[in-house]
């Protein structure tokens, strides 16, 4: 998935109210961004680190840049953006360049459960294949993502519903997508969920299956990378 505008580097003066991130530009205007992440963004929201942003001339839009990138400075980069896993997963479905999750019909946001969307539904060669994505960003220790990086009922939820998907015959796959460069190994932050992490458990007994994979993160684009392996 290449951005559609050219990104433009800035540093962060700070985060606040989830959604707002106050940003200063290379020319030196100070200005607001949207920053499309309902999580904590534990570890990516210092205040001087060296971002990117996506400029818009959308009249709809009140905020002019959209935050999409943090620069590690050493190579590596992190993707903020909770929207941009989905996109970049469904184009490698499409294109059938995802291991495990090959489908002749890839449909995204179809309602199931209770009164809710899943990701991907895939169809056309056996069983229907549900697929919850999480996009991870949290990395506490060299090498290793967790998810979720805050509190979250609304992925639990989306465990139990998968779990039940599962149990009535049909393929449920949890996919945790990590928008990270730095690391080769994913796992479950139960200290900081540990309702989440239970969920998790109960979701596997009940049948669900877990994939992860990484992205290649440039200024230009964000690609679907390799699968990962999952600790827990």
């Amino acid at each position: 998935m290449r951005f559609q505008t050219a990104l433009q580097p800035a540093r962060l003066i700070r985060r606040y109210k989830r959604f707002l991130a106050d940003i200063r530009l290379e020319d030196g205007r100070e200005v607001t961004a949207h920053c499309a992440n309902p999580g904590s963004m534990m570890g990516l929201a210092e205040e001087g680190t060296k971002i990117w942003v996506e400029p818009n001339d959308d009249p709809k839009k009140k905020l002019k840049f959209g935050w999409r990138l943090v620069d590690h400075g050493n190579g590596h980069f992190t993707g903020v953006d909770t929207s941009v896993p989905n996109r970049a997963l469904k184009a490698s479905l499409v294109a059938g360049e995802v291991p495990g999750l090959q489908a002749p019909m890839v449909r995204p946001e179809v309602k199931y459960g209770d009164n809710s969307r899943i990701d991907f539904l895939l169809s056309g060669d056996g069983p229907d294949t549900y697929v919850e994505v999480k996009s991870v960003t949290l990395c506490r220790e060299a090498g290793l993502a967790e998810f979720p990086d805050s509190r979250t009922a609304r992925g639990l939820k989306h465990l139990q519903e998968l779990s039940v998907v599962a149990q009535n015959g049909a393929r449920a796959v949890m996919l945790y997508l990590v928008q990270r460069t730095d690391s080769d190994r994913v796992s479950i932050a139960g200290d900081i969920d540990p309702a989440y992490a239970e969920g998790l458990i109960a979701a596997r007994q009940a049948g669900v299956e877990v994939m992860a994979f990484d992205c290649r993160i440039t200024p230009e684009e964000i690609t679907l990378g390799k699968a990962l392996p999952f600790v827990g």
